[in-house]
């Protein structure tokens, strides 16, 4: 009978990645808890059928290459600019931290610096996939501090990719007792490899792989366009790893970053995603699988020191950071919160350097066990440090001190637009799609909005333009009267979170009981909540969208237009049920 270990293995991996990550989901929890228990059940160290741990771990390979693989697909250095003043050094300053921190614990422990410095540098990196999860199942995505959060997290993303070229040459220089300048001579040959390594692939490759893609995409099959961008995954990692000594990991990010600067990367990552998704399973099954819980019974207090730097360590240091830049409590909650946790990034790193001999396994159950208890008191933590916000405004003395220190931060934006001369007719609250669209209308017609944005470096960008522009977090009523609300006519809310819409509109009533707001809702059912707040009229995106699709289906089959306008119009009257006061009647 013929060796079926590879299906078996496939097969055992999966079906229990599929049940214990239903089981997770159904707990709250996300579904990597699952698939790392999956691992541990199926793992040699628990009694019952065992997994072939080899052929996991070349499954694994394969997984980690196509994470890596979509990471420097989706990687944007627009994004990353947008939020650079805040992002690059809070994810410097808190990495720092959390790596000082398990350094020391491990050297305590009787670890060797390297081994230590090597935990701390996994420790310090968050999951992607548990951040963004959190940050949509919040609504706090497409904010200003989820922008915040995901730009840290990139940053933080790039510093693993350059830990990664790091470690073989360590591993080199440590077995081969090089010490001293040696030991930089090694660092500084494997920078040099990867500056070769980048300028090859994203030069040479910026060229051949997008035209090879677009070619392939004009034949019209799937099949041949899947294994086009597969081809390319595995064959720049391979040559990263056998020409250049570098991790495939690195190889695979690169490859990743020249096909998504094709014209076809949309289609590349959508037909990746089925199987990159199937082996990032296995990758987990098979992290799990080396998971030994008996030697965390020997050392407890260690495991308890690396929890306690991923649970209070990494967010008091994201707190303290945030706040010193100037940022909001909302902002510095969020980027602590969504950051608590450990999880694909860590397990790269620390199975790159347990394979170089750089970790212990010790390091890898510590990683295991830490990304299984971070992630599943994640939702919580998360939920229990943004409800902290309105607590911690209450603090005169603490809202002074942050007022302070956001001054500071926003003092040349803010005195910029006091030197401009601002008309008060309208305040726009946010610049994002919607923002700058009703901006656009006003000034179409001769109205030059203030715009009120938490965003720093876009305050000014627009100020550079000549548009009124004050940096600020629109909740606080200092900020409305420095925006000039008291004499504004109108007040337009464009934020897309009803929550923080409805403390804006709270605000300015306050300020300026006269005033007439405008605000944006995502749903209709937000109604009655915004019309208490105070909001004249709202819109709704549900309504808008119904309306919008409406119109099109009946203009593209020739409908007459002034019949098509009315239907419209009664389409958009019941669905958003507004409230039309006159300014004197608020």
């Amino acid at each position: 009978m013929h060796d079926i270990s590879l299906i078996t293995t496939i097969a055992l991996g999966l079906t229990g990645a599929l049940v214990f990550g239903l089981i997770a989901k159904r707990l709250g929890l996300s579904p990597i808890v699952g698939y790392l228990v999956a691992g541990v059940a199926v793992g040699p160290h628990t009694p019952g059928f065992v997994g072939d741990a080899k052929l996991a771990a070349q499954l694994a390979e394969i997984g980690v290459i196509l994470l890596m693989f979509g990471v420097g697909l989706h990687f944007s250095l627009k994004d990353l600019l947008a939020v650079r003043s805040i992002a690059i050094p809070g994810a410097l300053g808190q990495s720092a931290a959390a790596t000082a921190a398990c350094t020391g614990l491990a050297i305590a422990a009787g670890w060797t610096w390297q081994s230590g410095l090597i935990l701390g540098v996994a420790v310090s990196v968050a999951s992607t996939v548990v951040l963004l999860r959190a940050l949509m199942d919040h609504g706090s995505l497409d904010t200003p501090e989820g922008h915040v959060a995901v730009g840290w997290l990139v940053v933080e993303d790039i510093l693993t990719v350059l830990v990664l070229v790091l470690l073989p040459p360590l591993a080199a220089a440590g077995s081969g007792g090089a010490e001293g300048a040696g030991l930089w001579q090694t660092m500084g040959m494997a920078l040099l490899k990867l500056a070769l390594l980048t300028a090859i692939v994203l030069l040479a490759g910026a060229r051949f792989v997008p035209w090879l893609l677009l070619r392939v995409a004009r034949l019209r099959s799937r099949e041949l366009f899947t294994l086009a961008v597969l081809v390319m995954a595995m064959f720049i990692a391979t040559v990263s790893y056998v020409a250049f000594g570098a991790s495939m990991a690195l190889g695979a990010f690169l490859a990743g970053m020249v096909v998504g600067q094709s014209k076809v990367s949309d289609q590349a990552a959508e037909e990746m995603l089925p199987m990159r998704n199937a082996f990032a399973v296995l990758f987990f099954v098979s992290v799990g699988m080396l998971f030994d819980y008996r030697s965390l019974l020997d050392a407890p207090m260690l495991l308890l020191g690396v929890l306690a730097i991923i649970l209070v360590v990494k967010p008091l240091a994201a707190i303290a950071i945030v706040l010193l830049s100037g940022h909001s409590w909302k902002t510095a909650l969020t980027v602590a919160g969504g950051l608590a946790q450990i999880g694909e990034f860590s397990f790269i790193v620390g199975d790159v350097a347990r394979s170089l001999g750089l970790l212990p396994g010790e390091g890898n159950n510590l990683l295991v066990a830490g990304a299984i208890l971070s992630i599943s008191l994640h939702p919580l933590l998360f939920r229990g440090l943004l409800a902290l916000e309105p607590k911690l405004d209450a603090w005169p003395w603490l809202a002074r001190w942050i007022a302070r220190r956001s001054q500071a931060r926003g003092v040349r934006a803010n005195e910029d637009a006091a030197r401009q001369p601002a008309d008060p007719g309208a305040i726009v609250v946010g610049y994002g799609p919607v923002g700058q669209t009703v901006t656009r209308l006003l000034t179409e017609f001769g109205i030059r909005p203030t715009i009120l944005e938490t965003n720093v470096d876009v305050v000014l960008e627009l100020q550079k333009r000549g548009q009124p522009a004050l940096f600020g977090d629109a909740t606080k009523a200092e900020i409305l009267k420095a925006a000039g609300l008291p004499s504004a006519a109108y007040l337009v809310v464009t934020v897309p979170k009803a929550d923080v819409s409805l403390r804006i509109i709270a605000a300015a009533r306050e300020v300026a009981p006269v005033v007439r707001i405008l605000a944006r809702a995502q749903y209709i059912n937000q109604h009655e909540a915004f019309a208490q707040a105070g909001a004249a009229l709202t819109r709704y995106d549900e309504a808008e969208s119904a309306a919008a699709l409406a119109e099109a289906l009946l203009l593209d089959i020739d409908a007459p237009a002034e019949r098509v306008q009315g239907l419209v119009g009664e389409i958009r009257k019941e669905l958003s049920p507004v409230r039309r006061a006159r300014v004197a009647d608020v």
